[in-house]
């Protein structure tokens, strides 16, 4: 759908956004209550946000851990050579223990946020990476705790924005 000006998102809309963030199983008629709005006039609003793109879909989290998957790490790729991200992605993107993956500026190409079972599993999965035809070597980082996660979070309206 390509980008949204936030600036197009009014306050009601935000506070939508937020409450389906929380929980995307809140009814119309709970979120209304929350913003004053009647349930239809809600779906009105959630249709638009899906329309234009600023909603993508709703899905469900799960936790990791409750699944087995105990151990988390970044690992820093660094590329030989000339390699595209769409290369990058068609790699990454095969791997079911990758949860993320972003180009960075700086001396490494890629980082990829890895889930694994144990260490074991997680070193399995270092080896396949570094094993990519592309990949000159790989860089970990193991998770001890994750303190804050909020996967497509809205962020703070409030705060200062650029001038």
């Amino acid at each position: 759908m390509g980008h949204v000006d936030p600036d197009q998102l009014d306050a009601i809309d935000q506070a939508i956004l937020r409450a389906l963030a929380r929980d995307a199983r809140t009814t119309f008629a709970r979120i209304g209550s929350e913003v004053s709005l009647s349930a239809p006039a809600v779906k009105r609003r959630v249709d638009r946000l899906r329309g234009r793109g600023v909603i993508r879909g709703f899905t469900v989290r799960l936790d990791p851990a409750a699944l087995g998957w105990h151990t988390e790490a970044f690992v820093e790729i660094f590329c030989q050579g000339s390699t595209s991200p769409a290369t990058m992605r068609t790699a990454v993107e095969r791997y079911a223990e990758v949860v993320s993956a972003s180009t960075v500026t700086g001396d490494v190409d890629l980082v990829v946020q890895v889930r694994a079972r144990d260490m074991r599993h997680l070193e399995e999965v270092v080896e396949r990476l570094a094993a990519e035809p592309f990949v000159a070597r790989t860089r970990s980082t193991v998770v001890l705790s994750a303190l804050v996660r909020r996967p497509d979070a809205l962020p703070v309206t409030d705060a200062p924005g650029p001038p």
